[in-house]
């Protein structure tokens, strides 16, 4: 069975998460790439849905985080959404999408068990 991956192409934290997932013999069926594919508010709430919630697939590690001051107040979900359908950036990547769920980020551990509830 095979995944989804959201990300971008030259993203070394993306490359590294299809590398190991290939690795352990899973197929990449698609690779959506989030910059010259944006994402809806509707595709980015899914996504947050199956990840466990908007803040596990909002990134506080994008420059704009900071630079629009948004570290200095609590962000709603709604809010987070609408970050993340705006500007790619606020999307944790990679995100991986299997049949009955989805990682936020690069993390073997988490992947794997994704790997064997979908497989």
């Amino acid at each position: 069975m095979g995944v989804t991956v959201y990300g971008l192409p030259h993203c070394t934290t993306c490359q590294k998460a299809v590398a190991y997932l290939e690795g352990k013999g899973v197929a990449i069926d698609r690779f959506h790439d989030v910059k010259t594919e944006p994402l809806s508010v509707d595709e980015v709430r899914g996504l947050a849905e199956r990840v466990g919630g908007a803040d596990r697939l909002f990134s506080k590690r994008a420059r704009k985080y900071r630079a629009m001051g948004l570290h200095e107040r609590e962000l709603s979900d709604d809010e987070m959404l609408r970050l993340m359908a705006e500007e790619y950036t606020f999307i944790t990547r990679p995100v991986v999408v299997a049949e009955r769920g989805a990682v936020a980020g690069f993390a073997p551990k988490r992947l794997d068990a994704l790997v064997e509830t979908a497989g």
